[in-house]
């Protein structure tokens, strides 16, 4: 599962510690598929005896692991304000921060029937789990579009990509006090992919070219779309300078992905990667089969793209409160 270091402006606790929370997020995803496919196996998430409480679509903290930050500001928050600062505290004790075990509870409205939709049950809460991480922190926090609860271009890299693959999805930079919006940003532990996505019906066909549009065929329609390496050439040209300011060296890769058209330009430049329908399946192997752990090269490469990012977010109510 692809994590998410950055949606949009929201604030990202990856900003606070990017060297900490990717191999912490695959400390906890292990943990906790274990112990939802024990439950499952055991049918011990059904046994009133067991003492267990499995709710849907929740993620709530064991009782014995509170932490005391929550004592002081207890009664302040509703229940799911709690939840996240209790994910979130010891972030400033480094002693801990290494064995603080964060966690939810395993969610069952329906027992699966079999692993594979069990598999999907926990991806499904796990990807909300990523969603709180992308847009709060233990002192701030953003208010996300709803729609990403259910962008399905966003799960397609967080369910379906390795832990070790880091997205930056339509990160807007801050450049020369200027935002910019860019195409999705995927930094894997030997490269990074700048991707724009190309797709609308079924077997539709983009005729590339160089000029500003794009023509496509659909079912009896023809119309004009923007050209997609505009943006993507943009965005490769930002992450390579902020690399060559940084002295960083990780190869940049372009890609305009169509998983259910065609893309015909046979003149198309050499620096571009046309992933349509019949090369999308090789190409996702590939990238699904990388087996490298997490790089300091690739960390550092994040940790300085993210420094570039707008972050658009407000103090939580009870910070303020303590701070008066």
């Amino acid at each position: 599962m692809g994590q998410l270091i950055k949606l949009q402006d929201y604030v990202s606790r990856y900003q606070q510690d990017i060297f900490v929370y990717p191999s912490r997020f695959v400390r906890l995803k292990k943990q906790q598929w274990e112990k939802w496919h024990k439950a499952w196996e055991t049918n011990e998430a059904f046994n009133p005896e067991s003492g267990l409480q499995y709710t849907a679509s929740t993620a709530e903290w064991p009782e014995e692991e509170k932490k005391p930050l929550i004592g002081k500001i207890k009664g302040l928050l509703k229940r799911e304000k709690n939840v996240e600062l209790e994910e979130n505290d010891g972030a400033g004790n480094e002693e801990k921060k290494e064995e603080d075990v964060l966690e939810f509870k395993a969610s069952f409205a329906v027992r699966p029937e079999t692993i594979e939709n069990l598999k999907h049950q926990f991806l499904d809460q796990l990807y909300r789990f990523q969603l709180k991480w992308a847009t709060s922190t233990l002192t701030e926090k953003s208010f996300p579009d709803k729609y990403y609860f259910y962008d399905e271009k966003l799960k397609y890299f967080l369910q379906r990509y390795p832990d070790t693959y880091l997205v930056m999805y339509n990160p807007i930079f801050l450049l020369k006090k200027a935002p910019v919006e860019t195409e999705t940003l995927v930094i894997s532990p030997t490269e990074v992919w700048c991707i724009s996505f190309l797709e609308e019906e079924d077997s539709a066909v983009f005729s590339g070219s160089k000029d500003r549009f794009w023509t496509k065929k659909g079912k009896d329609k023809e119309r004009k779309v923007l050209n997609p390496l505009l943006a993507l050439n943009r965005t490769e040209k930002i992450v390579r300078k902020i690399f060559e300011i940084h002295s960083i060296e990780l190869p940049i890769k372009k890609a305009v992905l169509s998983r259910n058209g065609y893309i015909d330009y046979p003149a198309a430049p050499a620096d571009v990667q046309l992933i349509e329908k019949r090369t999308y399946d090789q190409w996702f192997q590939t990238m699904r089969s990388q087996r490298s752990p997490l790089k300091h090269a690739q960390l550092k490469g994040a940790q300085a793209l993210l420094q570039y990012c707008q972050t658009a977010s407000v103090k939580r109510l009870e910070w303020e409160n303590r701070n008066e």
